[in-house]
């Protein structure tokens, strides 16, 4: 397998979430662990109330944030309980190509599609279908989990997890989980990819080991993508203030603006670059 092969793995990876599942803390566990999170919450590099944390094992990855976010519980869980509102989430990110819900409510299904960062036909894109659904949406604590067992290559047990609580001051804490299964060969493609063309990707996470300052390797990986998939869910929201035939720009400035915060990691495309193709993606999964 070449480069081009660790390159679209990585893309793949990059708007897949997999293995790891995390399981459910609940709502009690969650309030005790933003209390336990109050120093690194108050101070760190992101200039927000978030932590990150990632790990890695022999086949699998997972990234953690968590996240204080202005916006109250009952709005926060009314639009993230909705598996139509994922898609309009999961959309902002670069690599997300198209994402449609199917039939069903608890569970539900998504089908994406996911491929590179610039305009990409359809047909070009890896397929991936999620299913989803929410364990727990109760008036203090909702858990939502999207799950796919492949993926490109040998890559398995895709997993996407958000779980909220209310602050109480309408404010809502939440926790987001983006984790994958590997075996050998997209193991070997991906650090072939990091290796050449993505050699100069890091993560948020400080290593003074490294001259460059922060983690890389598929660590950095999943921190670079656990962060978009935030800062999506927080552009998603952004944009329910502004009227219906406005949202979807509001995201899409909010999304890539709020990136921009860290261009060291996240930075891929110019701003028109972005909202064209987004653009035309958002359209394109609303018509067919």
């Amino acid at each position: 397998m070449g480069h081009r092969g660790g390159a679209l793995l990585a893309v793949s990876l990059a708007v897949c979430a997999s293995a790891l599942a995390a399981e459910s803390s609940g709502g009690p566990a969650l309030q005790e662990k933003y209390q336990a999170l109050q120093p690194q919450l108050t101070n760190n590099q992101f200039a927000r109330p978030l932590y990150l944390n990632s790990t890695e094992s022999s086949s699998s990855i997972k990234g953690d944030i968590y996240a204080v976010i202005d916006y109250p519980f009952a709005q926060v869980r009314n639009s993230l309980t909705t598996p139509a509102h994922w898609c309009d989430v999961l959309i902002l990110h670069l690599n997300t190509k198209y994402c449609r819900p199917g039939p069903g409510q608890n569970p539900a299904t998504l089908s994406m599609r996911v491929g590179k960062k610039h305009d990409q036909a359809i047909d070009d894109a890896y397929r991936i279908d999620f299913n989803y659904r929410v364990p727990a949406n109760g008036d203090d604590y909702f858990d939502v989990r999207l799950a796919a067992d492949k993926g490109p290559i040998d890559t398995r047990d895709y997993r996407i997890q958000l779980e909220a609580v209310p602050l109480g001051d309408g404010r809502s804490f939440l926790h987001l989980t983006y984790s994958y299964s590997f075996g050998l060969a997209s193991r070997v493609a991906l650090r072939a990819y990091l290796a050449t063309a993505g050699s100069d990707k890091v993560g948020f996470t400080q290593d003074k080991s490294d001259k460059s300052g922060y983690i890389g390797g598929m660590r950095g990986t999943v921190e670079r993508n656990t962060m978009r998939y935030y800062l999506a869910i927080d552009a998603f929201l952004s944009g329910l203030a502004a009227p219906p035939q406005q949202q979807l720009e509001q995201r899409l400035q909010t999304w890539f603006s709020a990136t921009e915060r860290y261009p060291r990691q996240l930075h891929e495309v110019d701003k028109n670059e972005y909202l064209v193709m987004k653009r035309k993606e958002y359209a394109r999964q609303n018509r067919e």
